[in-house]
């Protein structure tokens, strides 16, 4: 029987079981997973919030696949405050490097929030600098290229100081916090995430 997990991702753990270098945080050190399950895509180990574990590779295959564009959002806080012309470059989509090639992201929704959201501190938390503003923005995707987000508003000139997963379509963070873990039926993984 497959199982289903939801992880708010720490900050500063990699986004799988085997560390890359000596030293690093991985997923097993965060909760004793079963050994059988594994994360369903990634986010960085800078980045934190919405991570799905499942032994289920129907559910993996579903929710990678290009072509069936599951919507991301994030939370993403950036040094200043992004003019209606970077959201709207944002909006129809900017020409990034992945893998050494010029790639142009599809169609997005980005929103400034008119007040910062309620996220859990971070740790450790962002540099302060009193001379620049930060502000949060709301970035909805419906791909997932490798650091695109971060690459995203850079190319718009707002580098992200913090960035949060939210929400895979009707699935979310909400009730977690950074390093607890949600068992959840296969029913509910399929029907939050809008896979069929």
């Amino acid at each position: 029987m497959a199982r289903y997990f939801v992880l708010y991702k720490p900050y500063g753990v990699i986004s799988q079981f085997t560390p890359e270098e000596p030293g690093q945080q991985t997923l097993g050190e965060v909760y004793p997973f079963p050994a059988s399950v594994y994360p369903v895509g990634r986010l960085d180990l800078d980045s934190e919030g919405l991570l799905v574990l499942t032994d289920d590779p129907l559910l993996n295959s579903r929710l990678l696949d290009p072509r069936r564009r599951h919507e991301r959002a994030y939370w993403v806080q950036v040094d200043g405050v992004p003019a209606q012309e970077a959201l709207e470059q944002l909006r129809k989509g900017v020409e990034i490097r992945i893998n050494k090639t010029l790639y142009r992201t599809l169609p997005a929704e980005a929103a400034l929030f008119e007040a910062p959201p309620e996220v859990p501190p971070r740790i450790p938390p962002i540099r302060f600098r009193k001379a620049i503003p930060v502000s949060w923005l709301e970035i909805r995707l419906i791909e997932g290229k490798n650091r695109q987000v971060r690459k995203m508003c850079a190319k718009v000139g707002y580098p992200v100081l913090r960035l949060i997963r939210a929400r895979m379509e009707g699935l979310s963070l909400d009730g977690l916090q950074p390093g607890e873990v949600r068992e959840i039926s296969g029913e509910d993984a399929y029907r939050q995430l809008r896979i069929r």
